[in-house]
């Protein structure tokens, strides 16, 4: 299939990563994204549609002829976009309402993982809010509280300290600052270790996996403070041999497939598990599942892949996975996000962006926007996450050092990034 229209939904710096990878597809006549953002406008037509907007997304895919259509958020696919688009013979990237479910509800994954044998950590589930409260209060050791819905990837605190838990608990179920996603609680006990993320392409059938990746989810050097939704990220994670790799399909990945299906939804699109290796050994434990790309993994992955996904994403809709395969750059990648100061709680946007255009020309250098805009022919900050800057190198210490002096080109009012991006790889 060539002269391909292709629709990216969203906004931020996975979605920009899929857009620059899939505008060099052969097969691509027209790319689209909806809303898109500046970087994306590059190499994309931008068309002014809200993700959550799926009658609206719906009606530009017919009117367009939109071949394939692939959703970068989370939040089109739990309200079914997928289903829509089917039902009006569509092609589309991503797991149906049903499916999405995996993502949707911390409790719904936390109980398949448990029926089904698949490894993760031990956990209570509370819709009461005395109940959870008394819990954490009665607690020994360090554990870990999630909001049960979607929160941005916001809705997980690790607790040292009772006092911390009891924070968490009160910020989630009493102050709702996650909204609906608190009515329930996950309370699941801390595991010590490494953590890695590992995405992959299926239909269901056949499972094509990705190269790993490892995220920075705190907002400081060392791990510390709160989480953000990712403040940089680097493939591949050393600590994944190929033995780990094979483990890891064969207990975690093929199980859930599995599972899914067994409870009649059927997963299509991209699985994406987050894993805690631990210590001292590498076992395997499920932190959490999602049902979409990663941000920012993607950006790195995005920047090692050889080949052209276009065909990848295609078979998988088709549901002939077992005809693609994926090419890999041998050579690491790192990216690193550069945040609003303030960031993830308020901050200011606004601000003039400059030294981008210093770097387009940069070998190996790419600059993903994730919250910006244009305003008087400028690019300024829109968001807490403003861009990420992804380099290619000939090892990870290669990769890292020219990444963060790529970003020494970028400036604005408040600019804030994390030193240690891929500090652990290295080490």
């Amino acid at each position: 299939m060539k002269n391909l229209n292709v629709l990216i939904i969203g906004s931020g710096g996975r979605e920009h990563a899929l857009a620059w990878k899939i505008a060099k597809s052969p097969m691509v006549k027209k790319l689209f994204c909806a809303p898109g953002n500046p970087g994306m406008a590059e190499i994309a037509e931008c068309v002014n549609i809200d993700p959550l907007d799926i009658d609206s997304l719906l009606e530009f895919a017919k009117n367009s002829q939109i071949g394939l259509t692939i959703v970068g958020p989370e939040d089109p696919l739990t309200l079914g976009i997928v289903d829509k688009f089917q039902d009006e013979g569509l092609l589309i990237f991503g797991p149906n309402k049903k499916a999405a479910i995996l993502e949707g509800s911390k409790v719904f994954a936390k109980n398949l993982m448990k029926k089904h044998g698949i490894p993760t950590a031990d956990y209570m589930e509370f819709d009461d809010y005395n109940a959870a409260l008394n819990y954490v209060k009665a607690a020994t050791s360090a554990i870990v509280v999630k909001a049960d819905g979607l929160a941005k990837g916001k809705g997980v605190t690790v607790c040292q300290t009772r006092e911390e838990a009891i924070d968490a608990v009160n910020l989630i179920m009493k102050d709702k600052v996650f909204g609906e996603a608190g009515n329930k609680v996950v309370i699941e006990e801390f595991i010590d270790g490494t953590e890695v993320s590992v995405m992959a392409i299926t239909d269901g059938k056949t499972i094509l996996t990705l190269e790993t990746a490892q995220d920075h989810k705190a907002i400081y050097n060392g791990d510390k403070g709160p989480n953000t939704g990712g403040m940089g990220a680097y493939s591949p994670a050393p600590d994944v041999t190929e033995k780990l790799s094979y483990d890891i399909e064969k207990q975690v990945l093929v199980p859930m497939v599995h599972a899914m299906k067994k409870e009649g939804c059927p997963f299509n699109g991209l699985l994406y598990a987050g894993l805690m290796l631990g210590k001292p050994d590498p076992k395997i434990k499920v932190l959490e599942f999602n049902v979409r790309f990663g941000d920012p993994e993607t950006q790195p992955l995005m920047a090692r892949i050889k080949s052209d996904l276009v065909p990848v994403l295609l078979a998988a809709s088709k549901n002939e996975l077992d005809k693609a395969c994926i090419e890999w750059d041998s050579r690491p990648s790192v990216s690193v996000v550069v945040a609003s100061n303030g960031y993830p709680d308020k901050y200011e946007t606004g601000k003039e962006i400059t030294g981008i255009d210093k770097l387009k020309d940069s070998e190996d250098i790419t600059v993903f926007h994730s919250g910006t805009k244009i305003i008087n022919d400028k690019i300024v900050t829109n968001g807490g996450r403003v861009l990420s800057v992804t380099s290619l190198g000939d090892d990870i210490k290669d990769a890292k050092s020219r990444a963060y002096n790529a970003l020494k080109e970028i400036s604005f009012d408040g600019a804030y990034w994390r030193t240690d991006i891929a500090s652990k790889a290295i080490s």
